[in-house]
Formats: structure tokens, sequence, C-alpha cells
């Protein structure tokens, strides 16, 4: 793997690889941490990101990033907003969000992936009408 020296390639790589949750996991330092404070979840480490990909993986198995728009880029922090539309298998709906997303970098690594999202939307596309 090249190496990735900056928030910006961090964040692209992670965007690139959520649907393989190992690859994901593997760019976060050993005790980094993502969160998503808006509905409650965090996970610190590689394999903790990992696990909850995955968990992710299972509601929403085309779960994939598209569309990153960058708007705040230094060496080692970036913030972007990226968008999700992808079947619920479980409700028939479709999850449609965009995610605003900061990212911490340190020693090649993301030690901080804080993202923000629209509870009302995952709401929406979770519940059981």
């Amino acid at each position: 793997m090249t190496k990735l020296t900056t928030a910006t390639d961090l964040l692209n790589a992670y965007l690139n690889s959520v649907s393989n949750p190992e690859a994901a996991g593997a760019l976060f330092a050993q005790d980094g941490i993502l969160e998503l404070p808006t509905v409650n979840a965090r996970a610190q480490g590689p394999a903790a990101v990992a696990d909850l990909l995955t968990g992710l993986l299972k509601k929403v198995p085309d779960f994939a990033f598209q569309k990153p728009t960058f708007w705040i880029q230094t060496p080692d922090r970036v913030f972007a907003e990226y968008r999700v539309e992808a079947p619920v298998p479980d409700t028939g709906k479709i999850y449609r969000q965009v995610y605003a997303g900061v990212l911490i970098a340190q020693d090649g690594r993301i030690k901080l992936l804080r993202e923000a999202l629209d509870t009302a939307e995952a709401a929406r596309a979770f519940r059981k009408d």
C-alpha cells in the first residue's frame, strides 16, 4: 500500500474502503477513534472500527460513500461532506444521507474521524412502517 501522508489521503482511502471493514479499520491508529455522536456510536482502534462497519454493512450491504466535497484541507486535518444512497433490505427503503466528517491524522493514520449525519433520515430509512 502507498504510504498515506495527508488527512485528505486518509479520508479518501477510508471513503473508498468502507465496504471492506478490515481495510478501513487498518487506516486507524491503535488508539484512533471513529465517532458518530449524533447516533451515539464510537469505536476505538482498528478492530473496533472494523466491527462497527461490519455491523453497518449487515444492515445496509450496499453502503458506499460517494461524491466527497472537501471544504477544509490541511496536511493533518480535513473537513468534507460525502453521500450515501443505498437500499435497506429490512425496510425496502433507500438510505439517503449526507455525512459531514472531520478527520485528524497523526503519523500516517487516522487519529480521529468524527462524523455527523441527519438522524431523522436515518430513522426514516430504518423504520419499518
